[in-house]
């Protein structure tokens, strides 16, 4: 078995304010869209940590500070790679909100989230930034069917 493997890592942040409000993104895309955390992908050569830094700032107008990482979420990709989540949250930050191409930002109720129409899958991530006892989600597909694992 080969030692390298193609990989896309990409980050997500649940930035929480002191009234029980997450910030939430609307994303517009086809493919994943619905209620979720901002987020996106690390650049070639970029620190994990700065990379979830940038992508709040792109999509959020926010500056966060102090990100932690409280998990991951990981599967194989199409092309067999593998594409791997690093989940980060927050309660440190400054600025003002303002939406992006990627969709409206907006703060809502940590409680109404799973209420909501979320993207793909957003619910699995949510347990693991919820739940200080879960550390990843991982998804397999076997003979067609998805299969989610929780660590």
């Amino acid at each position: 078995m080969a030692k390298d493997e193609k990989v896309t890592i990409t980050n997500m942040c649940m930035i929480e304010d002191s009234f029980g409000n997450v910030l939430v993104q609307d994303k517009k895309s086809s493919t994943w869209g619905g209620i979720c955390f901002p987020g996106g992908h690390v650049e070639e050569n970029e620190p994990f940590t700065l990379s979830v830094i940038r992508e709040v700032k792109e999509e959020t107008g926010l500056d966060i500070c102090s990100p932690t990482l409280c998990g991951i979420k990981q599967f194989c990709s199409a092309d067999g790679g593998r594409y791997v989540v690093l989940l980060y949250k927050t309660s440190s930050y400054s600025g003002c909100i303002k939406s992006s191409d990627e969709g409206d930002v907006f703060w809502m109720p940590k409680s109404e989230v799973l209420k909501s129409k979320t993207a793909p899958n957003f619910e699995d991530m949510f347990k693991v930034f919820e739940d200080d006892g879960i550390n990843e989600v991982y998804y397999t597909r076997e003979n067609g069917e998805l299969t989610t694992e929780f660590y």
